[in-house]
């Protein structure tokens, strides 16, 4: 963090002046600007009188989300998204698998949402622990890691197998999430090693993407526990 900006005539409640007491503790400069000034630097997020100014944010590799399985011990658990634009579900998303104890979201360079500051707020904080790593292709991406032994699970709601009943959803995967409504892109789809669906027993013929994820996600973590 670079630096803490606070609303002028603006009384720190509780919550406001532990947050400035750990900053100027870090080292971290607080300014008091006029409120206005946050309004243009959030571009209208609800700020409630505190703005954080930080680098631009910091991805990793593809080998070095393995990395942090291997280091762990765990096999990997990954996410992938694939054509996922709202930054709602994107930082939704991302706090649900940071939560589950994913080791990293797999993010393609094109036709899906970047980490913006409405990203970050949505995740809830969860981005600061979670390894984002933007692979470019997606496809070729998939390859990799199924050369290193990750398997690819993607969620499309016409697979004849649901996840819970299906074979690699304990193994080392990494699970792909596609497009609100579009779902999974072609080349997606034929490149993952299976597809999986979650069970719809209502009326509703589909879930929002960052809830279908959040209880695959939670499918996953439980296989692995069971075995």
């Amino acid at each position: 963090m670079r630096e803490l900006l606070l609303a002028s005539g603006r009384e720190p409640d509780a919550a406001t002046s532990e947050l400035l007491e750990l900053a100027r503790a870090a080292g971290v400069r607080v300014r008091t600007v006029e409120r206005s000034q946050l309004d243009d630097a959030t571009d209208g997020l609800v700020h409630q009188g505190v703005v954080a100014v930080a680098p631009p944010f910091f991805t990793v590799t593809l080998a070095q989300v393995l990395e942090r399985a291997a280091t762990v011990g765990e096999p990997p658990l990954l996410v992938a998204l694939d054509g996922v634009t709202d930054p709602h579900n994107l930082g939704s998303i991302a706090r649900t698998a940071e939560a589950v104890g994913a080791h990293g979201l797999l993010l393609p360079g094109r036709r899906t949402a970047s980490v913006t500051a409405v990203v970050e707020k949505a995740a809830a904080g969860a981005l600061a622990h979670l390894p984002v790593a933007e692979v470019g292709n997606l496809v070729r991406a998939l390859g990799q890691l199924g050369e290193a032994g990750v398997w690819s699970i993607g969620l499309d709601g016409d697979a004849e197998v649901a996840l819970a009943d299906h074979p690699l959803a304990g193994e080392a995967c990494v699970l792909v999430v596609g497009a609100e409504g579009a779902g999974l892109s072609r080349l997606t789809r034929e490149r993952c090693d299976a597809l999986v669906r979650l069970p719809m027993r209502g009326h509703v013929g589909s879930l929002n993407a960052s809830v279908a994820a959040a209880v695959a996600l939670y499918e996953l973590r439980r296989q692995r526990e069971l075995r």
